[in-house]
């Protein structure tokens, strides 16, 4: 039997829980208020704490800050909230909660979290935050599989811990490097990222490393890299999947040594930063093709996140959509619901970044308040066309119904796989190398 507090300015909201937690053959304990919850947290020592996240003299997050101070070990916390917003969700994991869910809420999943949070016992590990600031172009949604990740990135604030986001292109990986930043650091420390793509291989170890006066020609004087720039911060790695072997063994001997050597200099220099990396490839592919560091890949995945693609998360449209709508009209156009609804049944194959790129066109080309279906139509781009009827296939010849054919069952196994090719290539029934010949030849990506 487990004593259990409930923190929450709803009355009749507060009562139900505290009926579910006596059904369990628990104790409950209520309070209405962040004050009155601190009193009874010292009165009651509980084990368990279930905290509304607003809350009319403070929320939740300040209950939290609070408790840590006063309470040691500290009990699992689990907050509810109709408002979640990514900063909270980070902030909450980051403070020690255990669980940070949406209301409304079924009483059987509400069970299932008290009965986990109660396995999970007290805590000594005690967190020092400060609220987390972010901008217009940071991450929204509040899909599971988003909330998902917001949580294990605030998990991953607590510590220095390497983090490698994997997703499609466009699925906001640079958002959430940055959102881990923010929560990670104070907020004077520098956030440095890097392309690793859009860099010549033959420049990139001076623009990661810096290179001295007379390093090379055009080298006109000393230049402090990316590395020393992100001292005491965060260097992001965007698109590491592209960076070439050799300068990923140079990046391997800096992870492990936290030394890095300026271009043309024998003076080795100490790096102090939290490194991020990201790439849209299928890491184990490429190492299987000797593209990538099997060295390397271990020491970046440390901690992934897997980042879902819109698709995957189609209840965020709408709030992505209006967010990016508020973000370039400066709130003075709306979307129609014929228009909303068109963006959401889209397939989204650039993900974020092509709708944001769909909606500030439109922002510019409409001229009224609202916009309508017709006026993003034209933006979107075609799904590709994967299903071919057999009456098509038997009026193609057999060299081209054999293509057709071939190229409808790779695009169906690699939407299957969530593209991943080597699943895809074992749904097929083919080797990795005989897809990858398959995909040059059809020209699909």
């Amino acid at each position: 039997m487990a004593r259990i507090l409930i923190v929450e300015d709803d009355n009749d909201f507060r009562e139900g829980l505290a009926e579910t937690i006596t059904d369990m053959n628990h104790v409950p304990f209520e309070a209405d208020s962040c004050f009155s919850g601190l009193n009874a947290l010292q009165q009651h020592n509980p084990d368990l704490i279930i905290l509304d996240h607003r809350l009319g003299d403070a929320d939740g997050l300040e209950f939290l800050r609070h408790m840590n101070k006063r309470v040691y070990p500290v009990p699992p916390v689990i907050i509810l909230t109709a408002f979640a917003t990514a900063a909270d969700t980070v902030e909450a994991i980051k403070l020690g909660a255990f669980d940070h869910l949406l209301k409304p809420l079924s009483r059987n999943d509400l069970i299932s979290t008290i009965e986990r949070a109660l396995q999970s016992g007290r805590h000594e590990e005690i967190v020092k935050s400060s609220s987390i600031i972010l901008d217009s172009n940071d991450v929204i949604g509040n899909s599971a599989e988003m909330r998902k990740v917001l949580k294990l990135i605030g998990l991953a604030a607590v510590s220095n811990v390497t983090v490698l986001f994997l997703g499609e292109t466009g699925s906001g990986k640079d958002v959430l490097a940055h959102l881990l930043h923010k929560a990670s650091h104070p907020a004077n420390a520098p956030f440095v990222a890097v392309n690793c793509a859009a860099i010549p291989a033959e420049l990139l170890e001076s623009e990661l490393f810096g290179h001295v006066k007379g390093a090379f020609t055009g080298a006109i004087s000393n230049r402090i890299g990316r590395f020393g720039q992100a001292q005491g911060g965060t260097l992001f790695l965007d698109e590491i999947g592209d960076m070439p072997l050799a300068m990923q063994a140079k990046l391997l001997r800096v992870i492990e040594s936290k030394r890095f050597t300026p271009v043309g200099s024998t003076q080795e220099d100490i790096v102090d930063v939290r490194l991020v990396a990201a790439t849209h490839h299928d890491l184990t592919e490429q190492v299987n093709r000797n593209h990538f560091r099997e060295d390397l890949y271990h020491r970046l995945h440390v901690f992934p996140i897997q980042v879902p693609a819109l698709r995957d998360r189609p209840e965020d449209i709408s709030a992505l959509a209006t967010h990016f709508l508020n973000y370039f009209s400066n709130h003075t156009k709306k979307l129609s619901s014929a228009a909303l609804s068109l963006l959401s049944s889209h397939s989204w194959t650039g993900n974020v970044r092509e709708l944001r790129n769909v909606i500030e066109h439109a922002c510019v080309t409409v001229r009224g308040t609202t916009i309508e279906e017709n006026d993003i139509r034209n933006q979107l781009h075609p799904s590709p066309k994967i299903e071919i009827s057999t009456d098509e296939l038997l009026q193609l010849p057999l060299s081209e119904a054999v293509s057709a054919l071939e190229r409808m069952m790779i695009q169906r196994a690699l939407r299957a796989s969530q593209n991943n090719r080597a699943e895809a290539a074992r749904q097929l029934g083919i080797h990795r190398q005989l897809l990858y010949a398959k995909l040059k030849e059809y020209d699909i990506d």
